[in-house]
């Protein structure tokens, strides 16, 4: 694994806001997505969970399979951008997912906008219901490895079962830990619980994004990953490429 960000750069004022901003993203693009074809697109276990249901209708049932499928590659793409690099000496582009991200969700919303997608809103009943799914799925596996990988797994900003479990283990460690290990378990519960707000804050407003904008909404999610992109990033914002770039792992 090769971090970006040490551990105690990500409780910092000034990435904090990137993690707060992705996941508001990922609330907001899910929900876009949920108002556009009733389907939920930035997180696993919808879309295994959809594969399941779907398992007697062979036609959806691989048409789910390829939602994700394009999840898996988006975030084996994040890898070889920032792990792979690594590995092979070079300096790794941990914002280049990002951008990408960013630049799929903007895709979604202006060709989605032109007509090609279909109408906005209903069932899922087109294919082109499925091409978004399957774009929007590719963006958040990039962005979820992205940054985890950047984070040293620490941050992962598309879903919430794992932020949910840390913040309930964390919680509890808050009533017999002391000192420092209770302050850094009271530092990483906030984060979780942050995440979680702002991941339903993001879905709220992706709800009323679409009813208003339709798929111009997936803009606004485009432009918070843009920003985050930026902010925290690009290593010689953070202070200097020849710091930042971490040498390849000996081993594995």
């Amino acid at each position: 694994m090769v971090a970006l960000h040490k551990p105690e750069e990500i409780f910092s004022r000034r990435h904090l806001p990137s993690w707060l901003m992705l996941t508001f993203a990922a609330g907001c693009v899910n929900a876009t997505a949920a108002v556009a074809c009733q389907r939920y697109v930035t997180h696993v276990t919808g879309t295994v969970t959809r594969i399941g249901m779907e398992f007697a209708r062979a036609t959806i049932l691989l048409e789910f399979m390829f939602v994700l499928a394009c999840f898996l590659v988006g975030a084996g793409v994040s890898a070889v951008l920032i792990n792979g690099r690594a590995h092979r000496g070079l300096r790794p582009f941990y914002a280049a997912p990002l951008v990408i991200v960013a630049a799929a969700t903007a895709g979604v919303a202006l060709v989605g906008h032109a007509g090609v997608f279909g109408v906005f809103g209903g069932p899922i009943d087109q294919s082109g219901d499925f091409v978004m799914l399957s774009i929007l799925s590719f963006a958040s596996g990039l962005q979820n490895a992205a940054v985890a990988t950047s984070t040293g797994l620490l941050v992962r900003t598309t879903h919430l079962t794992g932020p949910a479990t840390d913040l309930a283990i964390h919680i509890v460690e808050l009533g017999y830990l002391e000192g420092e290990p209770r302050r850094s378990a009271l530092r990483h519960g906030l984060l979780r619980a942050g995440k979680i707000a702002a991941f339903a804050t993001g879905a709220a407003a992706g709800v009323m994004l679409a009813h208003a904008a339709g798929y111009l909404a997936f803009l606004v999610p485009a432009g918070l990953e843009l920003l985050a992109a930026f902010l925290s990033f690009l290593p010689q914002r953070i202070g200097g490429a020849a710091t930042n770039d971490p040498a390849p792992p000996a081993s594995s």
